[in-house]
């Protein structure tokens, strides 16, 4: 027989190694286990933090609520808890946070509670729940929000999500103080806002400007009295600039007015020399051809060209400016242009602008020697007789008008003294709002979708924009613009973008890109 004595002395020994591996194995785990960071309390899955100058990042891999009291951090970083992916409660509790980053709690599919009460918050990063799928309770109460444009995202997400929040209060701005958050609506806050930026500059001067439309193309056309030239562009949509399109060589030009009848192209250039004239495009040869003079007679010395339809019927005028002069309409009669009725001759008129009052078709004549005068249509003599003036307006440059839900306003430049805002009351204009304006020579309303603007040009200052404010029925300040003498402005839409165009008389022609702005990004 074998010695079964040494074989169970073997097998022992070998029971025994077994057991020291796991010993030691065991103690191995054990001693990689995080421990509690200092500052920290911790049992068996809570973990408790007072007066800690920042997240820790290693806690015990079984907690799984953790608690922030008065801690040193101002500061709640990106990615502060991805050390701790089994998270279902948070809570921070009167801390100071200055700023929670937008990635803060990313992370943490689990979590289900979490508190920022009493935290000093006065906002929220857009979109810091974003991935808490599991979020049932958020507790915000206690803090300072301002429920402006930055927080209107929370309460899109409040409407949205399957969490519940206690009732909590704007502390501003004045429009919400005092409200309930959770009973707001996004469309509650008002967070697009508008800016003209800088897109092109055009290395030329220039003292108007015109945008058509002719062929389903949209073009523009600056006059440029120093180069004698009709200069028009037309947008590229491949490069999307504006890039020459054509030219009329001319001799001191002022106005290259567009005109289209009957799907035929015309353009008006008035001259301060050489008298004025009329172009016609002509689509088979491609270029402008002269078609016609104007009475240098008549006028002598034009200053602003209007274009408008009546019953029909296609007629222009020119405002002259000369001594000897006189204002004329000229009536398109299928074949050429012919002069129709003289108005205010030799009272030096700065400015035309045609317009309806009252359905009625009128012009408003600005002049250097009176007060701007009314002229209404007589459809029964098919002229214009005078009406009346604007009273008290005594030195305007130019007139141009605009309407805002129905109501007709009119822009008064002057170059001494004040500008003017008026509003037809059903029986004379009557003064809105007077801007400050020494050295301007234009006051240009214009519009863009449902933003309206004035912009008031200066020869000694930044071109101011101003926009229409509804509630308080009047402009306030929106934006300045550095454009050396300012002489026009005038806006045109392509490719689903809008674009403003400034003249300049002595620096160089600019072109801005209206563009609009969300806050609440």
């Amino acid at each position: 027989m074998g010695r079964p004595g040494r074989g169970w002395t073997g097998g022992w020994t070998v029971l025994m190694w077994v057991a020291v591996v796991c010993l030691v194995l065991t103690d191995g785990r054990r001693s990689r286990q995080p421990r509690c960071p200092v500052g920290c309390t911790c049992t068996k899955d809570n973990a408790l933090c007072e007066n800690v100058r920042s997240v820790p990042h290693t806690f015990p891999s079984d907690v799984v609520s953790l608690s922030f009291v008065k801690s040193g951090f101002n500061e709640i970083a990106g990615a502060s808890f991805v050390h701790t992916p089994n998270l279902q409660l948070l809570l921070f509790t009167a801390n100071s946070f200055d700023l929670i980053d937008e990635d803060a709690f990313v992370g943490l599919p689990h979590l289900e509670y979490l508190s920022l009460a009493y935290n000093n918050l006065e906002t929220l990063p857009k979109d810091v729940f974003r991935g808490m799928e599991a979020l049932t309770k958020v507790d915000l109460r206690g803090n300072n929000l301002i429920c402006d444009c930055k927080l209107k995202w929370l309460v899109e997400w409040i409407h949205h999500t399957n969490a519940t929040l206690d009732q909590i209060y704007c502390s501003g701005p004045p429009i919400h103080q005092g409200k309930k958050i959770n009973d707001l609506l996004p469309h509650s806050f008002d967070c697009i806002t508008t800016e003209f930026a800088s897109y092109q500059l055009l290395r030329f001067e220039s003292i108007s400007v015109e945008t058509f439309t002719f062929g389903n193309e949209q073009y523009v056309v600056f006059a440029q009295p120093f180069a004698g030239t009709c200069n028009f562009l037309e947008w590229d949509h491949v490069e999307m600039t504006f890039r020459t399109y054509d030219t009329i060589q001319s001799t001191s030009t002022v106005v290259c007015k567009p005109m289209v009848i009957d799907n035929q192209l015309f353009i008006i250039v008035a001259q301060l020399f050489g008298g004025s004239h009329i172009y016609k495009r002509d689509s088979s040869a491609n270029k402008f051809i002269k078609i016609q003079d104007i009475d240098i007679l008549r006028i002598r010395k034009p200053n602003d060209i209007e274009t408008f339809v009546i019953d029909g019927e296609s007629f222009f005028v020119i405002a002259d400016s000369s001594k000897a002069g006189s204002t004329t309409v000229y009536k398109w009669n299928g074949i050429g242009f012919y002069s129709h009725q003289s108005l205010h001759p030799w009272y030096r008129d700065t400015d035309v602008e045609y317009l309806e009052i009252s359905n009625k078709p009128h012009l408003i004549l600005s002049s250097s020697s009176q007060r701007p005068v009314v002229y209404q249509w007589n459809r029964s003599q098919k002229k214009f007789d005078r009406r009346t003036d604007i009273p008290d307006m005594e030195d305007v440059f130019s007139i141009k008008h605009f309407r805002v839900k129905g109501e007709l306003f009119i822009c008064l430049t002057r170059y001494i003294g004040d500008s003017r805002v008026m509003r037809w009351d059903g029986a004379m204009f009557k003064e809105v709002q007077t801007f400050p304006s020494r050295g301007s020579m234009v006051f240009q309303p214009v519009s863009v979708g449902k933003w309206q603007y004035a912009i008031l040009g200066s020869d000694y200052s930044l071109t101011q924009v101003y926009q229409w404010d509804a509630k308080r029925g009047q402009f306030v300040p929106s934006q300045e613009l550095s454009i050396q003498a300012p002489r026009g402005f005038s806006v045109v839409s392509v490719d689903n973008r809008v674009f403003l165009l400034a003249s300049s008389f002595k620096g160089k022609t600019q072109i801005y890109e209206h563009l609009m702005i969300d806050l609440s990004d």
